[in-house]
């Protein structure tokens, strides 16, 4: 449904809300004309269906989409149904898998019942690209690629490294821009949302609506959510990624093992709270304020917004139950592990996390039900633990650490 005539906020107020959490807005001036017409935007971002959940890092477009329907504008969820059988190339180091129609669909229809528990209902147009893509013939297809040009295709930072390295790039990687760009021309969109390593493709859907006689689209990137190892991109192939879908009190429980860093990053990009809120919160902890307080805010809003503020009241209950009134210490030591790729092994992870002595200790600790993960005691000695995660693993009542599980490979 459209924004059916709801009123369009003061340009200044507007910017100001725009701007929260944005990385880049090309061009703001031309935002800021847009915004003094006083009409309701057409404002898209694009998912891709190539995986079945969305998880927090998805819900940094969503929220930022979320403030255009506040500010009376129109949002687009586009689901790429078309573009998700190719495979954005975006930091690709290597062709992407192509997925099957039906793996596309099937994801897709997962993403329409997550996207409303963050944007009004009243107010989102959804869209599939294979709407206008699925009706193009090759000979329109042909007429959209002369639109642009190999060379800057190659100016893409990606494309660039793969072909100086002598790595593939297949012809149809060329295509993705294209027709994400041509999302643009169909649904003849003002402002296109999307993360930094987005960058290039919005820019091409800017310049192919000037290729077809239209006002180039805004474009606003988004930063790019760090998982809960605090450094890689949350993702679910890392396993650091905190889904929407997740039980109330294993998503209170994954935000609150976060540092206190990246806690404010993410009242930043994720939360609904005003800016001087959060500034008011930052400094109540600059005064002394645990800062764990704080994260308690943050887990609670993010939980609540998902399922509800009843579920996350019990899963804060629960959550301090469990460490609070076990005497964890307040100020939890951090260590980073590396892993490898298959996993490291609880005792050896229990031993590089300085928690004992030796692994032999930390197996023997393991089998005498020492060892608590999470808050859970570990049973299984022969558990292997995934890089991309941070866990608080905790040996008897005095030795305690939140240990981030990082790739061997990383620095």
């Amino acid at each position: 449904m459209r924004a059916g005539g709801a009123a369009v906020r003061p340009v200044a107020a507007a910017l100001e809300s725009i701007r929260r959490g944005a990385a880049e807005i090309l061009l703001e001036e031309e935002l800021r004309e847009r915004l003094a017409r006083g009409r309701p935007l057409r404002v898209k971002a694009g998912f891709d269906p190539t995986a079945p959940d969305l998880h927090l890092g998805h819900t940094v477009l969503l929220t930022k989409l979320r403030q255009f329907q506040e500010l009376g504008h129109e949002a687009i969820f586009l689901l790429g149904d078309f573009t998700g059988m190719i495979g954005d190339p975006s930091g690709r180091s290597a062709t992407r898998k192509p997925l099957t129609r039906g793996e596309v669909l099937e994801n897709a229809r997962t993403y329409e019942q997550q996207i409303y528990k963050i944007l009004d209902p009243a107010k989102t147009r959804v869209v599939f690209n294979s709407t206008w893509m699925g009706k193009m013939d090759a000979a329109g297809l042909v007429e959209l690629a002369s639109r642009h040009t190999v060379a800057r295709m190659l100016e893409r930072d990606d494309f660039q490294k793969r072909y100086r390295a002598g790595q593939p790039i297949a012809v149809h990687e060329f295509l993705y821009p294209l027709i994400q760009g041509y999302d643009s021309v169909a649904l003849r969109a003002d402002v296109e949302l999307g993360g930094t390593d987005q960058k290039f493709n919005l820019l091409v859907g800017r310049e192919l609506q000037k290729s077809y006689g239209q006002e180039p689209q805004v474009v606003l990137t988004m930063p790019i959510l760090e998982g809960l190892d605090g450094v890689q991109k949350m993702s679910k192939s890392l396993g650091n990624y905190i889904g929407i879908a997740e039980p109330a009190g294993e998503m209170f429980g994954k935000l609150m093992s976060i540092s206190d860093t990246l806690m404010w990053r993410y009242l930043e990009l994720l939360s609904l709270r005003p800016g001087a809120e959060i500034e008011r919160l930052k400094a109540q902890v600059s005064e002394g304020l645990n800062p764990r307080d704080a994260k308690f805010e943050l887990a609670l809003e993010i939980v609540g917004r998902f399922h509800g503020a009843l579920a996350a009241r019990r899963a804060h209950e629960a959550f301090v139950a469990r460490f609070q009134r076990g005497a964890l210490p307040e100020d939890l030591p951090e260590v980073r592990v590396p892993a490898p790729a298959a996993g490291l092994p609880i005792g050896n992870l229990i031993k590089e996390a300085g928690l004992a002595a030796s692994t032999s200790e930390a197996l023997r600790l393991i089998r005498q039900g020492a060892v608590r993960l999470d808050g859970e005691r570990l049973e299984d000695a022969r558990a292997l633990i995934p890089a991309g995660a941070v866990h608080v693993c905790q040996v008897g009542k005095r030795r305690v650490a939140r240990v981030s599980v990082v790739p061997a490979d990383e620095p």
